[in-house]
């Protein structure tokens, strides 16, 4: 067991509310942050802290944060997910939408890491943990603010770690391909090598390794779980 503290952002269902249970097992304090207001109860389910709010907003993730320190004292992993950014073809994305891919898939984990990383300065050590999407490097059209912006992502998660493996704060990124948390087709099932979408579990446990001191030495990547639905040399 552990007395360390994750902080998971829109963690109220799917891949996040999977690496909150998880990482709650495996004995972390828990404070979730979530729009729908289910983060808030399974935070309590975890005898940890909820806040219902936006990872879109400054202030929701300050009272995130605030709240874990004041409780707590201190921020160990800090696990970034996100909802759902528009989707069109690629020349018919407006200047609001693609604002909007940019505030869903880049900026929710600029803004929390932002906050968090003080802290982790000062303990001298955190791992910060997004979770991005197998078409990062691939991209595809049918997610294309996704793609777009989580290709940026992999760029801010280098030069963060550039900067901060100095502090031993650690930044890697996940890359999931179709998970159970999607609407099962048998097309996207026939695509993947293993022949069967991934587990929420599977995800959630790859973010507890790397939160892990196992992954003390493991910074600035993107680590692909998707089945070999994308494979680079």
């Amino acid at each position: 067991m552990t007395d360390k503290v994750a902080l998971i952002t829109a963690g109220g269902s799917g891949m996040g509310a999977a690496a909150a249970k998880k990482l709650a097992a495996d004995g972390y304090r828990i404070a979730i942050l979530s729009s729908s207001g289910k983060g808030e109860a399974l935070a309590g389910e975890l005898g940890g802290i909820g806040v219902t709010g936006s990872n879109q907003s400054t202030d929701d993730l300050k009272t995130l944060v605030e709240r874990a320190v004041a409780q707590w004292g201190r921020i160990d992993v800090l696990v970034n997910s996100a909802g759902h950014g528009p989707r069109a073809p690629i020349l018919e994305i407006s200047d609001d939408d693609w604002h909007r891919g940019m505030e869903t898939y880049l900026l929710n984990v600029i803004r929390p890491a932002r906050l968090v990383t003080p802290f982790m300065q000062r303990q001298q050590g955190g791992a910060i943990i997004n979770i991005s999407t197998a078409w990062a490097f691939e991209p595809s059209d049918m997610f294309p603010t996704s793609a777009v912006f989580r290709s940026g992502l992999a760029a801010f998660t280098k030069i963060f770690a550039d900067t901060y493996a100095r502090d031993n704060i650690r930044i890697n990124n996940v890359l999931p391909g179709w998970i159970d948390s999607l609407p099962a087709r048998e097309e996207r099932r026939a695509s993947v090598p293993m022949q069967r979408y991934g587990k929420s579990e599977e995800i959630a446990a790859t973010v507890a390794f790397l939160a892990s001191e196992g992954a003390a030495y493991i910074t600035g990547q993107n680590i692909r779980v998707d089945g070999g639905l994308t494979r680079s040399v």
